[in-house]
């Protein structure tokens, strides 16, 4: 049986406030769509992002979260300025039945009249923090490993609420999502992990040459500057 979309999301970029701090540009907040949207290559008609160096493009076509996972953040962040509701972390897609531990990377599913793959996984950034208005809420979710996930679109087409999302490919069954941002996130210095990793010919390649660097240099990256916003 297929997956559904519960909920199809866009928004547009918008100045993202915080006391204190300049205004930044973000698409992070995202409005429920009832009708079809059209997917080409790089995203949702109508989705916008503040800044193209770290977000969107056709590696980061479309962000799929868990509406699972949204029990725990509401344990959390209960008295925050955002519900913990479809959309609060800025996806573009909502369902209940797929989570990280079912969805591998290279998974090529049917949606609507679209073909898409999982390309990689999300590495949350400080924007999250100024949204929930939560300077630890970004490496949370990366310590949680409920991060969501990318798709690449290998066929454009029309997406809508109600939508199933049927497999039409696995071709990395060892590597479902949970495994990756696991091995991605870790501190540990897991190289046997690394070097499978980046041999993944469908995972992205930032995320393959992140791989291969730890290779050569025996070191996981400095998140600071992603996890915590700037002073």
């Amino acid at each position: 049986m297929s997956v559904l979309i519960q909920s199809l999301l866009v928004g547009k970029a918008r100045p993202l406030p915080r006391d204190g701090h300049a205004d930044v540009l973000s698409g992070i907040v995202k409005l429920p769509q009832d009708g079809k949207v059209w997917l080409s290559i790089n995203g949702l008609q109508g989705d916008e992002q503040g800044d193209r160096a770290y977000h969107g493009g056709p590696e980061k076509a479309l962000h799929h979260y868990a509406a699972e996972h949204y029990p725990h953040w509401r344990s959390l962040y209960a008295d925050g300025p955002v519900e913990m509701v479809a959309g609060a972390f800025g996806e573009n897609i909502s369902t209940v039945g797929m989570t990280e531990r079912d969805v591998c990377v290279g998974d090529v599913y049917r949606v609507g009249s679209a073909l898409l793959q999982v390309s990689q996984g999300r590495q949350p950034c400080w924007k999250l923090n100024r949204l929930l208005r939560r300077d630890g809420a970004a490496l949370a979710m990366q310590e949680s490993g409920a991060t969501g996930w990318y798709y690449r679109v290998l066929q454009e087409g029309w997406l809508g609420r109600g939508d199933g999302l049927e497999l039409v490919e696995r071709p990395q069954p060892a590597w479902p999502m949970a495994r990756l941002i696991s091995v991605l996130f870790s501190p540990a210095l897991l190289r046997d992990e690394w070097r499978q990793a980046a041999e993944i010919a469908q995972l992205t390649s930032n995320w393959r040459t992140t791989f291969s660097r730890r290779l050569q240099t025996g070191q996981v990256e400095d998140w600071v500057r992603r996890l915590l916003e700037p002073l």
